[in-house]
């Protein structure tokens, strides 16, 4: 098992104490935690897009540059890159420069987006959203892997000659699709041979095992061998204590408060928007949600593997509102208590992540 860390650069009032960091401070404890992840050994980092709602990851470009030129060694990938509402042009321009910045430290994950309000935002018609989606994803991988490209699709101005600039460091950057709901991810996932990202973020492990089971069956009927499919997870936050009972002490006003903070009454009874495990109770015994003793945290993990047959494990430590201090406790004691025993009950079986073979 390999493991990463996910920001989404969430930008609220604390739901306890009302108090909300600077702009410019959130931004600086993304970059030191990445740091502060590479240093724990952690595979890899993550700044999500949102364009939408309580959130400062507009540009995770920019923000994975800054964490690029502050590491050397961790992977650096998105989560997700909404390129159903971005131009492929200038996706492929812009991640390039960062695989080129990083040398070849770049993983893309993509998908629509969890936001219900980016596609007015940049007038689009969210009702064709896997049309957009579809084109603009496969637009893509012509213009990372092709020079002089000749295209012409629905939803942008066609293309004569054209090869982007910089190139990719080694090749083309690996680009995983983010899965929450719907089986069009995974059916695109398929169909290219790339690996699948879950977002086990809110919904029960049923929701999510049916949406990898379509990858893999997806997988092997578009004639890939099915020893290639790869899946990665994420999970719906990480709190750590001693025991389940201290967990619950320390955290189910912080849990709960935070619940009632995101909801989104709007939204309400459509998959993916708000979790259904409304107390810490509830979170600990069935949610995706990492909390409690290093050894229920392995064993959620190690349960998760079972069904999912994942590789990649993604935790988030900023998104309950977590002190400083204790943020970087928490990485350090799943590094250090947790990702250990993980690694030895599932060792990695996929292949190397791409930029072992280029040295970075």
């Amino acid at each position: 098992m390999r493991f990463s860390v996910l920001s989404l650069i969430g930008h609220e009032p604390h739901p306890l104490t009302g108090e909300l960091l600077p702009a410019a401070d959130r931004f600086e404890e993304v970059i030191d935690t990445a740091a502060v992840a590479e240093r724990l050994g952690f595979d890899a980092y993550s700044v999500g897009e949102r364009h939408a709602g309580a959130f400062l990851s507009s540009s995770p470009n920019v923000v994975l540059g800054a964490i690029a030129a502050r590491t050397s060694t961790i992977r650096l990938l998105t989560g997700v890159t909404v390129v159903a509402i971005l131009d492929p042009v200038r996706v492929a321009e812009d991640f390039a420069t960062l695989d080129q910045i990083s040398r070849g430290r770049l993983e893309l994950v993509i998908g629509k987006g969890a936001e219900a309000g980016h596609f007015d935002l940049f007038g689009l018609d969210e009702a064709r959203q896997w049309d957009l989606q579809k084109e603009k994803y496969e637009l893509l991988r012509r213009l990372w892997s092709e020079e002089g490209v000749d295209w012409e699709g629905e939803f942008r101005p066609p293309l004569k000659n054209v090869t982007t600039v910089p190139r990719p460091y080694a090749g083309v950057p690996r680009v995983w699709h983010g899965s929450a709901t719907s089986l069009n991810s995974p059916e695109l996932a398929a169909r290219h041979g790339d690996p699948l990202f879950t977002a086990n973020a809110i919904q029960p492990r049923e929701a999510y095992a049916r949406l990898i089971a379509h990858y893999r069956e997806r997988f092997e009927a578009y004639g890939h061998d099915p020893a290639d499919a790869e899946v990665a997870a994420g999970s719906g936050g990480l709190l750590i204590a001693d025991s389940s009972q201290a967990a619950v002490a320390r955290y189910k006003d912080l849990y709960e408060a935070r619940v009632r903070q995101t909801f989104k009454p709007h939204l309400a009874g459509k998959a993916g928007y708000n979790t259904p495990f409304r107390t810490i109770e509830e979170a600990i015994e069935g949610g995706p949600q990492l909390i409690g003793s290093p050894q229920q945290i392995i064993d959620k993990i190690l349960g998760w593997h079972e069904v999912y047959r994942h590789d990649l494990q993604s935790i988030t430590v900023d998104g309950f509102g977590l002190d400083r201090p204790e943020q970087l406790e928490t990485l350090q004691r799943f590094a250090e208590e947790i990702a250990p025993v993980v690694r030895r009950e599932a060792p990695s079986a996929r292949r190397r992540w791409r930029a072992d073979s280029v040295g970075a």
